[in-house]
């Protein structure tokens, strides 16, 4: 697997080093609006897990459940059948956010490039923050609603991009064909 990327992770802090939890906490913009005895009780919730380099954390069209919060090492986020590389992620990156809303089908592959340890944050412990703590349950689901609409904004914003490109190309090839039918 190349470690060059198709994508780039938007919401990465460049700094990132290992850390305490509540560091780590405050970089996802998820938590970004939490208060220090906020981070307690989502401390509390998380489940934590070793993965060992080349173990799978979740597969492309498996149900999501949850996000991922990388507490140290780096995971490939790939898709296709050959593991095409579309980011590689580590410190304080996550990933699998969509999850907590949406009942699907993962869109990619997690896989543990080295020894890595996640803090998992399951659609279950957030149903159950929104019943126990409704304010702090809606502070991250605001967070969560900006994170995707920029997602989809930039997602847009590119596929248009591609379109153009795409145009551009098809009347390039259509002036190549009348071109050569001509001299024929």
């Amino acid at each position: 697997m190349s470690d060059e990327a198709l994508w780039s992770n938007i919401f990465k802090n460049k700094d990132v080093k290992r850390e305490n939890i509540f560091s780590v906490l405050k970089r996802v913009p998820v938590f970004q609006d939490l208060g220090y005895k906020e981070f307690k009780s989502i401390e509390r919730i998380l489940h934590r897990r070793l993965y060992k380099a080349g173990e799978v954390i979740f597969r492309e069209n498996e149900p999501g459940v949850g996000m991922y919060i990388i507490e140290q090492g780096k995971v490939n986020i790939t898709v296709g059948r050959d593991n095409k590389l579309l980011v590689l992620l580590s410190n304080g990156d996550f990933f699998g956010e969509m999850a907590l809303i949406l009942s699907g089908k993962r869109t990619a592959s997690a896989i543990a490039q080295t020894e890595t340890t996640l803090l998992g944050f399951f659609q279950p412990d957030l149903f159950n923050l929104l019943e126990t703590n409704p304010k702090m349950g809606n502070k991250i689901m605001f967070r969560l609603s900006q994170m995707i609409a920029e997602r989809l904004r930039l997602g847009t914003l590119e596929n248009r991009q591609l379109k153009a490109r795409l145009n551009t190309l098809q009347a390039e090839l259509e002036k190549y064909k009348g071109e050569n039918s001509n001299g024929k």
